[in-house]
């Protein structure tokens, strides 16, 4: 007789163990199914975020900056470096050391909350059963009162550049954060925020990175300000970006990859060493549900859920990368712990009014809530702040005093609506703004705030003066 769980969540990710532990901590006899087999040949927990997404990117981001800043920020310092020497091997090797440590961690969490890992693919059957296929071939059904769908995402092929990792010449994210060499040049498809993360990466490790933006819109999802400002300071660092540049067609050759590529003045040609194709990331609802179960997509291969994450399968939900809103790791996790509290009846409730999002370049980008062009369209009356961290004592003693904040409040109410930070450690000082919007802050109540002097968050007390007209260290206009 199949075994019964409280609770099979299908999939390992940030989305599906943080359900899981929730799950188990709430006294649900809870398992996992994961098939994730990581570069030692070894299954793993963790999904693509640990695997070869966040935790990869970030801590070659890390070991890139560092180098970049040995060679060209210390000078000013006057702090003088001879000799410096990069060794790329070592630096991957750190790379995989901290996934590993992470994944294993995922691992003992399990154990300590008493999650059962089932490893292999999982797939939903009707009725609530759940039937795995492990690594060997063999096969086994288990039934379930509720189950919990988080496959995650995967990235987007084109016809026009062929991906295969393996052989190392058109990669996707996971092949870009591999390479054993640094290439010399290094062609990006896609000047989002993976392909601006990832070119920033081998770009400070020296690669001449050019980047093919189908739109003519920089970061069409940030606030615009901010997209342009960004767009200015990538420009200065070396990334050559070019907009509206559609690439049509490669080609490997024995120099590298010849790309093809359309713009507003015509078709042209160039040959780069490695291309990177980045061009966005799609649900990965492949085989996740069997005909019988009936279970609802969208066109877009999306598993189409209400408010609570309840798929149209009652006791079947669906969280993270395969529903509806932003491909976020943490809009995942809250989500998993949504889900696990209302099962538990609970109260789960995720606002997704108040997500954050962050770019991991150097200057960091960061935004909640609405953009100055949203407000616009949507005819929300509202007013800006803005403060500029060349302006900020501590940005400067950093030489990092590029940038600004920028917010925006409702016209009558101050009720903050938006927050968009370009500068250094954007990814942190957003969570400020993201505290003050789950609790309806006004901008006065940000600006009533004593902040901590010399520190990086003056400019968010700043700008938050600004929105009224009352910043101290600017001229107000």
């Amino acid at each position: 007789m199949a075994k019964t769980y409280d609770v099979v969540v299908i999939g390992g990710g940030p989305a599906g163990y943080v359900a899981a532990i929730r799950c188990a901590q709430l006294g649900m006899e809870t398992a996992c199914v994961e098939k994730w087999i990581n570069f030692k040949g070894d299954p793993a927990l963790g999904g693509t975020c640990l695997n070869v997404g966040c935790i990869p990117s970030k801590t070659l981001l890390e070991s890139s900056e560092e180098y970049h800043h040995l060679l060209e920020g210390l000078d000013s310092h006057g702090i003088h470096v001879e000799g410096v020497r990069l060794d790329l091997d070592k630096m991957m090797g750190r790379k995989e050391d901290i996934v590993l440590q992470l994944t294993n961690g995922i691992s003992a969490l399990f154990k300590a909350n008493g999650v059962e890992w089932l490893k292999g693919h999982g797939k939903l059957l009707a009725d609530r059963q759940v039937e795995i296929t492990a690594h060997d071939g063999s096969v086994d059904v288990v039934n379930a009162d509720h189950v919990i769908i988080a496959t995650g995402s995967k990235p987007i092929d084109i016809g026009s550049a062929p991906v295969n990792n393996i052989e190392g010449l058109i990669v996707n994210s996971t092949g870009a954060l591999s390479f054993h060499e640094v290439p010399k040049t290094l062609g990006v498809i896609g000047a989002g925020v993976i392909g601006l993360e990832l070119g920033s990466v081998w770009n400070r490790l020296g690669s001449k990175v050019i980047m093919f933006e189908a739109v003519d819109e920089f970061l069409a999802l940030a606030d615009q300000q901010i997209a342009r400002d960004a767009f200015r300071q990538f420009k200065k660092l070396g990334l050559d970006i070019r907009l509206g540049a559609r690439v049509t067609a490669t080609e490997k050759t024995p120099d590298g990859v010849k790309v093809s590529f359309k713009d507003k003045d015509g078709d042209h040609e160039i040959t780069v060493d490695k291309l990177l194709v980045s061009v966005g990331r799609r649900p990965n609802t492949d085989n996740v549900a069997a005909p019988e179960a009936e279970l609802l997509f969208d066109e877009r291969g999306y598993i189409h859920v209400d408010d609570d994450c309840e798929t149209s399968l009652p006791g079947v939900y669906a969280i993270g990368d395969v529903v509806r809103g932003p491909m976020l790791a943490h809009k995942g996790s809250e989500e998993g712990v949504m889900v696990a509290e209302n099962l538990a009846g609970k109260h789960g409730h995720l606002n997704y009014d108040a997500i954050p999002w962050v770019i991991y370049t150097n200057p960091e980008i960061a935004w909640v809530g609405k953009t100055e062009q949203a407000l616009k369209t949507e005819g929300i009356p509202y007013k800006v702040g803005t403060f500029p961290f060349s302006a900020n004592g501590r940005a400067k003693a950093m030489e990092a005093a590029a940038g600004m904040v920028k917010m925006l409040a409702h016209a009558q109410t101050d009720e903050l609506l938006g927050c968009h930070i370009i500068g250094p450690f954007a990814s942190e000082l957003i969570q400020e703004a993201v505290l003050a919007m789950e609790f309806h802050a006004s901008s006065e109540d940000l600006a009533r705030t004593i902040h901590a002097h010399p520190t990086l968050y003056e400019a968010m007390h700043e700008a938050a003066l600004s929105v009224h007209g009352h910043a101290i260290h600017k001229i107000n206009t």
